[in-house]
């Protein structure tokens, strides 16, 4: 704890003294670049991943960055993509998985999360995820490949569930929305996109550039 508490003088001593002017500008109210879904693993640090500052993201964290189909949870979920599409007006949503997800780890083995209720609960909105892996993917070989594949997989039926809450929605039908399907890796410092036209997840550097080289290929 008390590095926590030393941390926070040496922001207000530090940092905030040095960006005085962007912080006062904050309290004027926010206006971020998009809406950044990502999860709750303590290993993630979406502002220094995409080097944006304070106000330029707003950030909704869970466990295995699952969005609900809207109503089936009545969770913050709901009201902060509500807030973000609806009232901030923000033009992009981003969701990220990770590599080494503990979330996809539980989901692909349940009795990890046999002990814990809300756990299992939890992750039932991810269970189109585990079914697609479960009869998509029996070639591949061992937990690692399963783990990243369900990584990527469920990054995108995160999406799919995004599309059924109704501001969401009604966004994506004036096009005035954009829903976008990143995982980041710990190890490398990568980030992945995934390219519709090509159905593949992509190096982030490269998804506008052709031809595309070393395609991580992705089959729902």
């Amino acid at each position: 704890m008390q590095r926590l508490v030393d941390g926070v003088q040496k922001f207000q001593s530090h940092v905030f003294s040095a960006q005085r002017h962007l912080f006062e500008k904050l309290a004027e109210g926010q206006n971020p670049l998009a809406l950044f879904i990502t999860c709750s693993d303590s290993r993630i640090n979406p502002n220094l991943i995409t080097q944006t500052d304070p106000g330029e993201l707003f950030i909704l964290r869970n466990a295995g960055n699952i969005v609900p189909p809207y109503g089936a949870s009545r969770g913050g979920e709901e009201g902060s993509i509500e807030y973000a599409v609806s009232v901030l007006g923000v033009e992009d949503i981003i969701v990220c998985g990770h590599s080494h997800c503990g979330a996809m780890s539980a989901l692909l083995n349940p009795e990890m999360a046999a002990p814990y209720p809300a756990i299992r609960n939890w992750l039932d909105h991810a269970e189109g995820t585990r079914r697609i892996i479960e009869e998509n993917y029996k070639h591949l070989d061992g937990e690692f490949a399963r783990q990243t594949a369900a990584v990527e997989v469920n990054v995108l039926v995160q999406l799919d569930n995004l599309r059924t809450h109704p501001a969401v929605a009604a966004a994506l039908a004036r096009e005035q929305l954009n829903l976008h399907a990143w995982v980041y890796e710990f190890e490398t410092g990568k980030v992945f996109a995934f390219d519709s036209p090509a159905g593949q997840f992509m190096p982030i550097e490269n998804i506008l550039r052709v031809p595309r080289l070393h395609p991580r290929e992705i089959d729902i």
